[in-house]
């Protein structure tokens, strides 16, 4: 199986050893919801009867259904493994990892922090610095919004950004040198439902 995880790492442009991209989803894995979560404990028992009259199945998930966080998981690694540390930042920016820092508290770049310091997704940085109007989409994020779906936003195609008539990504339109403020007024809708 190795061999087989490390071909699929090559094709996809990832330069990481088997054994440290499992710890990574394994690391993902256990961040997210527990493996048999049972949604009902989720409500109070009036919630769960409205629910249920709805039609929502609250039980728990049985062991021949696929696990559902298995996309989530992968997506977390792929994207752990690919984010930048401080010094990488630094490196890439041409500027003291100190900068990088005051960035990230500033909500100019965004980042998390794990074990091993802060790491910065890869998505934000053209090649010698951040997306232009990055600071701007950044202040429009909901504070609540994790890094993976801020991520999956700013590299899935919005309908109501366009070049050259079709649809691009936000991260496209701004690399491009789009106007920031649809791509902020997108971004500060994340995780409302609609």
């Amino acid at each position: 199986m190795t061999v087989a995880l490390e071909n699929v790492l090559a094709k996809a442009g990832l330069r990481i050893d088997a054994e440290d991209f499992l710890s990574l989803v394994e690391d993902a894995a256990r961040r997210l919801s527990p493996p048999h979560p049972d949604p009902a404990s989720f409500f109070g028992a009036s919630q769960r009867a409205a629910l249920t009259a709805a039609g929502l199945d609250l039980s728990p998930r049985r062991d021949d259904e696929a696990d559902g966080r298995a996309a989530s998981v992968a997506a977390h690694a792929v994207l752990a493994e690919s984010a930048l540390t401080v010094t990488e930042a630094a490196q890439r920016l041409d500027v003291d990892p100190s900068r990088i820092r005051h960035r990230l508290a500033e909500r100019r770049l965004t980042g998390w922090k794990d074990q091993g310091g802060w790491r910065l997704p890869l998505w934000q940085f053209g090649e010698r610095e951040p997306l232009p109007g990055l600071d701007l989409v950044l202040a429009a994020v909901p504070d609540d919004q994790p890094a993976l779906v801020v991520a999956a936003f700013m590299n899935s195609t919005q309908p109501d950004l366009e070049i050259g008539g079709h649809p691009v990504t936000p991260r496209q339109w701004l690399l491009a040198g789009g106007d920031p403020a649809p791509v902020a007024a997108l971004a500060a809708t994340l995780g409302t439902p609609f």
